[in-house]
């Protein structure tokens, strides 16, 4: 296979539009015409697009309408015609489709043959006829029943967009993570490995989780949490531990988050002490490497401690990037801010900025929260009493810095400076 199949990307429309246009004239016609095709990558309608040294070469896309999809376009540039990259495009948008829930995949073919005269006789006018194809699905898929046995799904798309502040944390994952994951091909010409595993450190409530689904929103691969209680529900966490991976093996891109890996993995003590830990951590180093053996997966790990953390389980055989995530800094807490006060321009920002010194964003979320449900409250009491007209509705200057005031933050002087401690120890980027 000479090609590399992603989903579509905004970026990817001019080439898309021309590869549909160029090869109308090679039998490769469509009922759609380019203005729907136009209109369902715009209106970001499922499609993959196949690109061989960052040249666009194949595209399919479809439309969705309730459990029924139409396949709109598969365009293929004519010097890769009859190479398979047709099937190959047709497998990827369906596997799209079905994790999406759609029973039905139907494509519509033009077809050439004529019509009776008698139509024409009628008063009808000649159309090319078509030749309707219809493909049906389960209803869940096999790769949705799997996630849904999994704990997992398919992210919202606008999870990554949505990650405010952390500009600095979020620059670098995405350069260290993201693109290489997006841009295989592109990576590897300058010998970059895409990642395969990822750690997470810092105090919590800093986001580790949000970056996290952010990166599996971005790549649109589906997200499946592991949580170390529910494992250990099971009874062995070990067993559970190789079951739940053996199951992820089947999926062909995922990305895995353990959050508090601590749990499962934490320093071993010689000699083992029976009914403890080691076991687990054990089965876990021999898990991972297995898992890096294929390609679009990451597992992503989370810690609030990693000096916990087993040396061994952290070495770069296991994990490429150990990356801190630490408490906003000003930058980032004005914009974290900004985004829950929604521009009120009565709402001084930099009084709550200066007010939420070492607050995570977790504790802006809280503050914020307890904020806006002060101000719903008080408009309640206020049914039927002459409104201030000099208030505008919602919470204001005062409400965020009342529910600042009463905020405790997670993070204290004491964690920032083992969290500096550790960055010095631990951080690999």
């Amino acid at each position: 296979m000479n090609w590399l199949i992603h989903d579509y990307r905004e970026s990817d429309l001019a080439a898309v539009v021309h590869l549909i246009d160029t090869t109308a004239e090679l039998g490769q016609e469509s009922v759609f015409s380019l203005a729907e095709c136009i209109g369902a990558l715009t209106s970001r309608q499922p499609a993959v697009v196949a690109v061989h040294q960052g040249v666009p070469i194949g595209a399919a896309l479809a439309g969705v309408a309730g459990e029924r999809a139409w396949v709109m376009r598969i365009a293929i540039a004519s010097a890769w015609r009859g190479r398979g990259l047709a099937s190959a495009l047709l497998v990827e948008l369906e596997r799209r489709l079905v994790a999406a829930r759609v029973g039905r995949i139907a494509y519509v073919l033009p077809e050439e043959d004529l019509f009776g005269e008698g139509l024409l006789n009628a008063g009808y006018t000649r159309q090319p006829a078509v030749a309707y194809f219809e493909k049906v699905e389960p209803l869940h898929g096999p790769v949705a029943s799997l996630l849904e046995d999994l704990g997992g799904r398919f992210l919202p798309s606008d999870l990554w967009a949505k990650v405010a502040g952390m500009e600095a944390e979020k620059d670098l994952i995405e350069r260290r993570i993201v693109l290489p994951l997006a841009e295989p091909e592109r990576a590897a010409r300058h010998g970059v490995r895409p990642p395969r595993a990822v750690a997470l450190f810092g105090p919590p409530g800093t986001g580790k989780t949000t970056f996290a689904r952010g990166i599996a929103s971005k790549l649109g691969w589906p997200f499946v949490e592991l949580l170390p209680s529910r494992l250990a529900d099971e009874g062995n966490l070990a067993a559970a531990l190789r079951s739940a991976f053996a199951r992820i093996a089947e999926l062909e891109r995922v990305l895995v988050f353990i959050d508090e890996v601590e749990e499962i993995a934490p320093v071993r003590t010689e000699p083992a002490q029976p009914g403890g830990m080691h076991g687990v951590t054990n089965e876990l180093l021999k898990l991972i490497p297995g898992f890096r053996e294929r390609d679009e997966r990451l597992l992503v790990c989370a810690t609030n401690s990693i000096r916990s953390l087993d040396p061994a389980f952290l070495r770069p055989g296991r994990f490429d990037y150990l990356i801190p995530i630490g408490t906003p800094d000003t930058a980032a807490r004005t914009a974290i801010w900004s985004r829950y006060t929604e521009g009120r321009s009565d709402v001084d920002v930099a009084v709550l900025v200066a007010a939420s010194e070492l607050f995570t964003p977790a504790d802006i979320e809280h503050a914020a929260r307890s904020a806006a449900q002060a101000a719903f409250e008080r408009d309640l009491e206020e049914v039927g009493a002459v409104p201030d007209g000099r208030r505008l509705p919602g919470a204001g200057t005062e409400d965020y810095l009342a529910a600042i005031a009463q905020c405790r933050p997670t993070v204290t002087p004491a964690m920032i400076d083992q969290f500096g401690a550790d960055i010095t120890a631990h951080a690999r980027f």
